[in-house]
């Protein structure tokens, strides 16, 4: 499998020898799928039942009991079956489910994702709160905003306002209880023989900029003491915790733990204590997450 050579060189400067082995062997693997349910429609044992009468096997997650993975090759079947059709599962990889946990969403409470197509997680937060939460959720792509409309009426997220916009053009007025900052990345961590992604200096310099952009709107819409999640799809400290560095030295921002059982999850080091980065292998996609708290 052959890399881009500048994302090469940007992880071989980040990372030692074996992990750069790991990284690369989880970019070669063909990846298992995965799927969580929707608790607003359904229930695990009713899915693993369908799935076991279409001969599907799974596996569970061992943080998440509402998700399993299968494998890829049985997902064209599946997405012909009734419980993909009906909204009763959402095919999600594993490391985007982590975000809605960790942000602990609860009813209620008015909660803003920035970046929310296609809407995984903000289906995710509107199932996780019961549908009981007030939800906005933003895309300034008219063809992505129609896709996350048709993604919330199918999971029956039926609290959630998408606004096609930019997110950092949100009036600083609004002010949100907890915010999800799935951010705009390189995509370094989702690397595979489907995907190689392009990757040069200027392009990550301009994601870069809009990160750091997003994170600071999201702060000044953030309640005083409340709580953010920032992610990104990415593994490179150039967009994850270079990102946040700057308001952790000004005293804008804390990072606290995710408070979610990791233990088998593979990890790579990151160098902000409490920050995870997931690294790619057989069912993870690459991913970065921090649990913020405004101060």
């Amino acid at each position: 499998m052959e890399l881009d050579a500048f994302l090469l060189a940007c992880l071989q400067a980040q990372y030692g020898s074996e992990d750069m082995e790991r990284i690369l062997q989880g970019y070669a693997c063909q990846r298992r799928s995965s799927l969580r349910v929707n608790c607003l429609k359904t229930n695990m044992q009713q899915i693993q039942s369908l799935l076991s009468e279409a001969g599907i096997t799974t596996e569970k997650v061992s943080w998440y009991d509402d998700a399993v993975t299968f494998p890829q090759e049985e997902e064209g079947r599946l997405r012909e079956m009734s419980l993909y059709k009906e909204g009763m599962i959402y095919l999600q990889n594993l490391s985007s489910m982590l975000p809605p946990l960790a942000l602990q969403p609860h009813p209620a409470e008015n909660i803003l994702d920035m970046a929310a197509a296609p809407g995984g997680k903000t289906t995710m937060i509107a199932m996780l709160t019961e549908n009981k939460a007030m939800i906005t959720a933003c895309e300034p792509n008219a063809g992505r905003a129609e896709k996350l409309r048709y993604n919330l009426m199918r999971q029956g997220a039926s609290r959630v306002t998408v606004m096609q916009c930019d997110a950092r053009k949100l009036d600083d007025l609004f002010k949100f209880d907890r915010i999800l900052l799935d951010a705009p990345c390189s995509g370094s961590g989702t690397v595979n023989a489907g995907f190689r992604g392009r990757f040069n200096e200027n392009n990550l310099k301009k994601t870069t900029s809009l990160q750091e952009a997003l994170l600071r709107k999201a702060i000044s819409m953030l309640s005083s003491k409340h709580e953010m999640v920032y992610s990104t799809c990415s593994i490179l400290r150039e967009e994850n915790e270079a990102i946040l560095e700057p308001f952790i030295r000004r005293g804008i921002i804390e990072v606290i733990p995710p408070e979610l059982n990791t233990g088998d999850i593979p990890k790579l080091p990151t160098a902000i204590k409490d920050t995870l980065c997931v690294c790619p292998d057989e069912r993870y996609e690459g991913f970065f997450m921090a649990r913020l708290r405004k101060k």
